[in-house]
C-alpha cells in the first residue's frame, strides 16, 4: 500500500486515496468505469506516485476523484495521447501483443535519411541491447537539411523503442508526441488538458481489443500534425538536474510541435 509491504492485520485503507497493488498489479474495485485521454505534458511522469518528486499524471486530473490508472507509458521527455481509465481487464487487453494495438507518432529527428534509412526502420532494426523491433510504419511529414519530421506506427512498443531504433539508424530523436492509440486520435486539445471519452470511442476501444463482439477498428493515423498551441520554451534539462516545478508552469514552458 502507497509502496509498502502491509504486514499488519487490520491495516486500514481508502481505495479513493491509497495506492494499493497486490502481486504489483493495482487493486480495482467495483466502481463505474471511466475513461480518461489526457495530452500529456513533456516533464510528467507516467505514474500515479514519483520517488523523485516530479509532476505526475494524476495530478493532471484535477478534478478527477476516482483512481485511474494510465495505459501502458509516455516516458519523461515525450508527450501526447495516453489513456487513463479504471477498467483493468480492457487495460490488459489493449497493452497484450496479440491485439497488436497500433500507435502512432509524430517523431522530430536530426538531420534528414535516406530511403536505405527509412527502409531499415520499416523493416526492423537491430537495437543496441541485441534486440530486434518488428515491421514498423514510417512515413515523412517534413523536412530540411538539419531535421526531419517522421510519423512511425508500432504495433508493440519496447522501452523508448523509437529513441533507440532512430539512434540505431544515426538520427537522434529530438521531440516525441503520441498522436494516436488504436481508434483514438489527439485532437485540438491544450498540452496538459484531458476529456472523458465519448461512449463511441469505448465501444472502439472494446471493439479493439475484442472485448466486445463487431469489427476491430483500425487506428486512423494522421495525415498531418496535430494543431497544437503556439510553442513554447525548447529547452530540456535532463531529469536529474531540473527541479520540481509547478504543475501550474507545466503546459506554457514545454515545447510543442512547432516543426521548427
Amino acid at each position: 500500500m502507497n509502496g509498502e509491504t502491509v504486514t499488519r492485520l487490520g491495516t486500514m485503507a481508502d481505495p479513493q486515496r491509497d495506492e494499493i497493488l497486490v502481486d504489483g498489479k493495482p487493486l480495482v474495485f467495483s466502481e463505474a468505469p471511466l475513461y480518461f485521454l489526457l495530452n500529456k505534458p513533456v516533464g510528467v511522469v507516467c505514474t500515479l506516485k514519483d520517488p523523485e518528486g516530479r509532476p505526475t499524471v494524476r495530478e493532471l486530473l484535477r478534478n478527477v476523484r476516482q483512481r485511474v490508472f494510465p495505459v501502458g507509458r509516455l516516458d519523461y521527455d515525450s508527450a501526447g495521447l495516453l489513456l487513463l481509465t479504471n477498467d483493468g481487464d480492457l487495460t490488459e487487453r489493449l497493452l497484450h501483443p496479440r491485439y497488436q494495438m497500433p500507435r502512432t507518432y509524430h517523431v522530430k529527428i536530426t538531420g534528414s535519411p535516406t530511403v536505405e534509412t527509412l527502409n531499415r526502420l520499416r523493416a526492423g532494426v537491430q537495437l543496441e541491447d541485441g534486440t530486434r523491433t518488428g515491421t514498423t510504419q514510417v512515413g515523412v511529414l517534413r523536412r530540411n537539411d538539419q531535421k526531419t519530421w517522421l510519423a512511425i506506427t508500432l504495433r508493440e512498443g519496447k522501452n523508448r523503442e523509437i529513441r533507440r531504433m532512430c539512434e540505431a539508424v544515426g538520427h537522434r530523436a529530438e521531440k516525441l508526441i503520441r498522436v494516436s492509440f488504436g481508434p483514438l486520435v489527439l485532437t485540438d486539445m491544450a498540452i496538459g488538458a484531458y476529456r472523458q471519452l465519448t461512449a463511441d470511442e469505448v465501444q472502439a476501444l472494446k471493439q479493439a481489443a475484442g472485448k466486445v463482439p463487431g469489427k476491430r477498428s483500425q487506428a486512423r493515423e494522421p495525415s498531418r500534425p496535430v494543431k497544437m498551441p503556439p510553442a513554447g520554451s525548447a529547452g530540456v534539462a535532463p531529469a536529474k538536474q531540473r527541479p520540481r516545478r509547478p504543475l501550474s508552469q507545466v503546459k506554457s514552458t514545454f515545447p510543442v510541435v512547432d516543426f521548427s
